[in-house]
């Protein structure tokens, strides 16, 4: 129950953070800000995702070679 109250704390700061103060009143108006940290991080973020997909490909491919050598084995 702590844990949902804090996370709900959170989410509701990280929201007045992105707020233009004319909207309600209030606000930090820190919305252009978030929106040029993620035009910066989200390809960043592609890269790393794109690195370990190629990373999970190839030890898949590997497992797949190991089993059936595996396989052929069995056979013999």
């Amino acid at each position: 129950m702590k844990a949902t109250i804090i996370g709900l704390v959170i989410i509701a700061a990280a929201v007045f953070a992105i707020l233009p103060p004319d909207a309600l009143g209030f606000g930090l108006n820190w919305g252009s800000d978030v929106l040029a940290f993620l035009r910066g991080g989200v390809p960043v973020i592609a890269i790393l995702i794109g690195i370990i997909a190629v990373f999970i490909g190839i030890a898949d491919m590997k497992d797949r070679a190991e089993a059936k050598k595996e396989e052929a084995a069995k056979k013999e």
